[in-house]
């Protein structure tokens, strides 16, 4: 997008230009710093110097002194997350940002990081179609550090909402072209997950969408997912969501019925750069 000069627009000129008529205590900003599009591809760029010119830049986008949640977008093989943490820790001194926290990072890293600064969140996918923060230790560790989580595509990427055809081909430029998921045998095999939602949704006179995202939030407190959405309508069908609740003894059935299927839910092919920069 650009404005009326030829100049690129970035999201975060448009929320500071959308927010700069509030008072700054009345918002919060989350932002991301650690990716670089370097000849048209995404270069990993954690060192302390980019993070703080990133932020800088944020910073003036946004039109505030300061950001509330600052993440480290994926974790930088070349630059050790404890410098990353001791660089976080400066800027949380320096009063630019209030917290901070990782994106797709291992338990290790986690723990290495919130050593010497401690996060905020930790942002993951996770949905009910995805749930290997629960098998590879991830909410473990988070709980054990009073972190909080952050999953993104708790819809399945829009899959759980029932609204995909499973004979649908994505365009290019659309990510799930890419996930084996979204592949049209593989949305027929996990039509079995939708239908169970289907169900559940019926009883509880809500939409697909908002019983997965029930699912999420039901999990535990300190869990807050954060779907995307195109649509006010969207938006606001996801925040009813907040009014479902389903019971201890609900969520135990559920995920019985989880555990029993066999889903091909593989976000990535394995020698895929976007897999080799997951869990590290």
């Amino acid at each position: 997008m650009f404005d009326s000069q030829g100049n690129k627009l970035y999201n975060e000129d448009l929320l500071g230009e959308a927010l700069s008529i509030y008072p700054r205590d009345s918002y919060q900003i989350a932002t991301k710093c650690g990716i670089k599009v370097v000849n048209g591809q995404q270069v990993l760029d954690a060192r302390p110097e980019v993070i703080r010119d990133s932020l800088a830049n944020s910073l003036k986008r946004l039109k505030t002194e300061y950001v509330d949640l600052y993440y480290l977008h994926r974790v930088d093989p070349n630059t050790p997350i404890e410098v990353v943490a001791k660089t976080m820790k400066e800027l949380m001194a320096e009063g630019k940002i209030k917290h901070w926290g990782l994106s797709e990072a291992g338990n290790e890293t986690i723990k290495k990081a919130h050593a010497i600064c401690p996060l905020t969140v930790v942002e993951s996918e996770y949905s009910m179609m995805f749930r290997d923060p629960e098998r590879n230790g991830l909410l473990k560790t988070l709980e054990e550090l009073n972190i909080g989580f952050v999953p993104f595509a708790p819809l399945g990427k829009g899959f759980l909402t029932g609204t995909v055809d499973v004979n649908q081909r994505f365009p290019a430029n659309d990510t799930r072209s890419k996930q084996p998921r979204f592949k049209p045998e593989n949305m027929k095999a996990n039509q079995v997950l939708l239908d169970l939602i289907k169900s559940i949704a019926a009883k509880k006179n809500a939409t697909p969408a908002q019983i997965a995202l029930a699912w999420v939030m039901a999990k535990a407190p300190w869990i807050v997912p954060i779907p995307g959405s195109r649509k006010l309508s969207r938006i606001k069908e996801n925040i009813e969501a907040t009014n479902i609740k389903l019971t201890a003894q609900e969520l135990m059935e559920i995920n019985e019925m989880l555990d029993k299927m066999e889903l091909k839910a593989e976000r990535w092919d394995l020698d895929s750069p976007n897999a080799k920069r997951v869990g590290k």
